[in-house]
């Protein structure tokens, strides 16, 4: 047995949407009548101090201008030094958080 897939998915949201929006007519009723619904959303405490962040986050620029003008000064002067030690700790701590 196969059927047809051809977006007919929007037009049963769609219906979906009436039925729940409207309500069965009685045996003498001429209109189906509009169901009174309020939703409502409550947010924990959590969620609400993600948004937050989320908030400052958007707010912050991208790109630290100071910090790349130092690095970059300090690429050209040839004071920037690399430490590979810290590089490889930073990289096996990554490694930890991602295999979970």
């Amino acid at each position: 047995m196969s059927q047809k897939i051809d977006g007919g998915i929007a037009a049963a949201a769609q219906l979906r949407s009436v039925a729940i929006n409207t309500k069965v007519a009685a045996a003498g009723d001429a209109k189906p009548k509009p169901i009174e619904a309020a939703d409502s959303v409550r947010l924990t405490g959590e969620a609400t101090q993600l948004q937050a962040v989320q908030r400052e986050l958007s707010a912050a620029p991208a790109i630290d201008q100071a910090r790349v003008q130092a690095v970059r000064e300090a690429l050209e002067n040839g004071s920037y030094k690399i430490n590979p030690d810290a590089i490889a700790t930073r990289m096996l701590g990554l490694d930890q958080q991602l295999q979970g």
